[in-house]
């Protein structure tokens, strides 16, 4: 362990979604939320970081024409084993079934367990879009369905599929979400029945339930090969959509029927059925 460490806090002025997802997509460390901050903490140099967490502020200012602005203080802080107090601040989250837990917290009696790493991957249940997925398979997915997880992230939907007895095939474009989904799924003592580097195109199979938690413009971009790798009759689960673009996303998807929407704060999760 080295003597010193780096702690970047960020505090943005508004869109405190878009900065978490931006920070989610881009760290190769995890963060801490705190009091509408971002805390993250390296024993490498986060002067990078911060330089491209600015550049992500400009954008955001021209693409929304307002000007959203955020505070950096980097430091650097004497290594009293910051993760243990990182650890003291990660928080379980139950959606009925799934118990999502760190991994150094005991399981729940009675729940589909899933114990989850916040330092190795990003999406531990708390974003409004991830619970809203949680929910979605909750209510949609049974014994021996086959299920496709676009954009796996931290492979915690997958990992919620096949706890509900699915089998499961899981991608993402990003080599280390993938990585990050195998060592959790393995954590949980569950093997994926595929895995890939690449996007839905690479499917070789059709499913009973595809879902894909990305961003609105993604989910219009590769409609056409998610609708090619559901089976008829099947359930698309679409989200991180923010609910400005929900309009947007439906017409792409006109030819199927909206089943549900569930709506949590500025982010909307649609749940779509295929033709019969």
């Amino acid at each position: 362990m080295q003597e010193y460490y780096y702690q970047l806090i960020v505090r943005p002025s508004s869109h405190h979604e878009l900065f978490c997802d931006f920070l989610s997509d881009t760290l190769p460390v995890g963060f801490e939320e705190r009091d509408n901050a971002f805390i993250i903490r390296s024993e490498d140099d986060l002067s990078t970081i911060s330089w491209g967490i600015e550049q992500f502020a400009e954008a955001l200012s021209k693409a929304l024409a307002k000007n959203v602005s955020v505070e950096l203080v980097l430091s650097r802080e004497k290594n009293d084993d910051w993760i243990s107090v990182y650890q003291q601040h990660i928080t379980a989250v139950e959606i009925a079934p799934f118990y999502i837990h760190p991994t150094w917290e005991d399981p729940k009696d009675g729940a589909l367990n899933i114990a989850l790493d916040p330092a190795l991957a990003f999406g531990t249940g708390h974003h409004p879009t991830t619970a809203s997925c949680l929910q979605s398979l909750a209510m949609i997915v049974k014994e021996n369905d086959t299920v496709l997880d676009v954009g796996c992230g931290s492979g915690i939907l997958a990992i919620a599929a096949a706890k509900l007895g699915a089998e499961v095939d899981a991608c993402d474009s990003d080599a280390l979400c993938v990585e990050n989904t195998k060592k959790n799924a393995q954590q949980n003592t569950l093997a994926l029945r595929n895995i890939w580097v690449g996007s839905v195109n690479r499917a070789t199979a059709q499913y009973d339930v595809v879902i894909a938690n990305i961003v609105a413009d993604v989910l219009v971009f590769m409609a056409t090969d998610l609708k090619k790798v559901l089976k008829r009759g099947g359930t698309l689960i679409l989200s991180g959509i923010l609910d400005k673009y929900e309009a947007k996303v439906l017409r792409e998807y006109r030819d199927y029927e909206l089943v549900e929407k569930i709506p949590h704060e500025e982010w909307v999760t649609l749940i779509l059925k295929g033709t019969t």
